[in-house]
């Protein structure tokens, strides 16, 4: 599957888009602290992509962005927190 990004202003999202072109898998976030860091804020998939490991991917895209971009996640999301609590290479994106 094929995750995409897309921002706009201070929002953002990596999402799976469905056959018709609709999300069926997000992850939202804003960007405070002039962009050097994220608030990972929502994760959601579909029914059909449940337990398959779809929502930790777009935890993993997430933190991908933030070591490229060198910035910082906050996840208030608890999905996301639980991710990267529980996946200690993803530790190293975490704000202070």
């Amino acid at each position: 599957m094929n995750i995409k990004n897309e921002e706009h202003g201070a929002k953002g999202a990596f999402f799976i888009e469905g056959d018709d072109g609709e999300w069926i898998a997000e992850m939202t976030y804003r960007k405070i602290a002039g962009g050097s860091t994220i608030i990972v804020d929502h994760t959601e998939v579909d029914d059909s992509l449940q337990g398959k490991g779809v929502g930790k991917d777009l935890v993993e895209a997430g933190v991908d962005f933030a070591r490229k971009n060198n910035i910082k996640i906050v996840a208030q999301c608890s999905f996301a927190k639980k991710v990267i609590d529980e996946t200690p290479e993803f530790q190293d994106v975490l704000a202070d």
